[in-house]
Formats: structure tokens, sequence, C-alpha cells
């Protein structure tokens, strides 16, 4: 036996025992769902077709779990404006177990065992990991003792509350406050030496003879040295004068 339903603007063909994912619907999981809006129903060669709706006839499931669909990329471009956006849209869907349909005097269930176990940790199973349920999660968030706060630093005292401390005046009354305390002795400075002159510096005798006398001559540089041992070279022959070019000869008048 089979069943036309309408929910969430989009129609179902279901039959007891089948997973069906529709528009989200409100519920916790393991809450029984009714769906009234029932467009057809089938039975073998027997079909019974509402006008729009089938009278009586109901549809029964239980609520497995509520969760995200897959991604849904929206891509906008504008050409020769330099514009491109690109968005993500996941669709809240719920996961039903059908169980029972009836209507038009028949009635169908389904004798399986409903279990709510999740897609997420289907695929956890599947891949061999462990699978935290998220309301598990949550409430051992919340039953986690909260981590102590750092104690304040305690304020400094004040002048007046150290002297009203109870230390401080026993402190006070054992030591002796008013006892006069001795002077240490003053040490004598060494008497005063009157310091011998210093004797007058000899004058130089040397200055005046320095003046008087005549400086020393300064050796030869060597390439003067070397010119005067080289015999002097005979001098260059002057120049024969220039011969006068002869007068060019006159050429007789033109033809």
């Amino acid at each position: 036996m089979y069943a036309v339903i309408r929910t969430g603007g989009k129609q179902y063909r279901v039959q007891p025992g089948d997973l069906l994912v529709v528009e989200k619907l409100d519920g916790e999981p393991g809450a029984n769902v009714a769906f009234g809006d029932v467009l057809m129903l089938g039975e073998g060669e027997a079909v019974t077709i509402g006008a729009p709706l089938v009278e009586g006839a109901r549809v029964q499931a239980t609520l497995i779990e509520t969760r995200k669909g897959g991604k849904i990329k929206i891509f906008k471009k504008i050409r020769r404006q330099g514009y491109r956006r690109t968005k993500g849209h996941r669709q809240l869907q719920s996961v039903l177990r059908v169980t029972a349909i009836a209507g038009a005097g028949q009635e169908a269930k389904w004798d399986g065992e409903v279990t709510l176990t999740t897609k997420a940790e289907l695929n956890a199973r599947s891949r061999g990991l462990a699978y935290q349920a998220p309301q598990a999660a949550a409430a051992a968030v919340e039953t986690a003792p909260a981590p102590k706060k750092a104690a304040a630093p305690k304020p400094a005292k004040t002048a007046g509350e150290v002297l009203a401390s109870d230390e401080v005046k026993q402190a006070m009354e054992t030591a002796e406050t008013n006892a006069p305390v001795a002077a240490a002795p003053k040490a004598k400075a060494p008497a005063k030496t009157p310091a011998a002159k210093a004797a007058p510096a000899p004058a130089k005798a040397g200055k005046a003879k320095a003046g008087s006398a005549k400086p020393a001559a300064k050796p030869a540089s060597p390439k003067a040295a070397q010119a005067k041992a080289e015999p002097s070279k005979p001098e260059a022959k002057k120049a024969a004068p220039r011969k006068a070019a002869a007068p060019k000869k006159d050429k007789g008048p033109a033809r």
C-alpha cells in the first residue's frame, strides 16, 4: 500500500518503512508526525484519488533528526563590469521514517523498529571514527566545572595602616626608642706641610747660538748628483736655412 502526500509545497510517494526527507518540521527526535494532506491511496490495481484530498486518510511517521542538506553555490556575474559574487546555502531538512498508512477502509503498518541514528553518526561509523552527539557534547560542556578566577592582588597598605598594625606596635614597645646613640669619634685630618718650591729651570743657552748659526745645507738630491756626474752633451746643430722657391714661369695668353 502506498500514498501520495503533500508537505512543504512538494508531493511525495511513500509506503510503510520508507525513509523520507522533507522540509523542516517542528519537533524533537522521536516525535510522531501525522500527515493529513493525502492526495491519493493505492493498493495494487485499486487506486483512490482525492478531490483534492482523500477523506479520512492519514500517514504516520516518526521524526529521526533535523539537519542541514547539501551545500548549494550561488554565483552571480555581470560581464565587463568586474562584478562577481559567490554565496552558499544549506537548507534545513527533517528526516522521517514512515510507520503506517490508513484510509479508504484499509491500513498498513511497518513492523520494524525505528532507530534514531543520524546521518552524521553513520558517516562516522563508515570512516571508523568516534562520534559524539551534539546534545551530549553540550551537556558535557555545561557540567564541566568552571575555571577558577585568579585572586585579585591585595591593595597596598597606607602608612597609617602600617603604623596601626599590631606587629609594628609590638616592635615599638620592645625597642629602646629614646636611648641616646653615642657619636662616633671623628678622625683628624693630617697636617698640611708646605710644599717645596721647585727650582727655576736653567736658561737655555743654546737659543742664542742657534739663532746666530747658519742652518746646515740640505743634501743634494740624487737626480742633481747624477746630472753632475754625466758629461755635458754637445749642442745640437742648428738647422740649415730653407732655399727660396723658384718663381713660376708665366704662361702665354690663352687661345
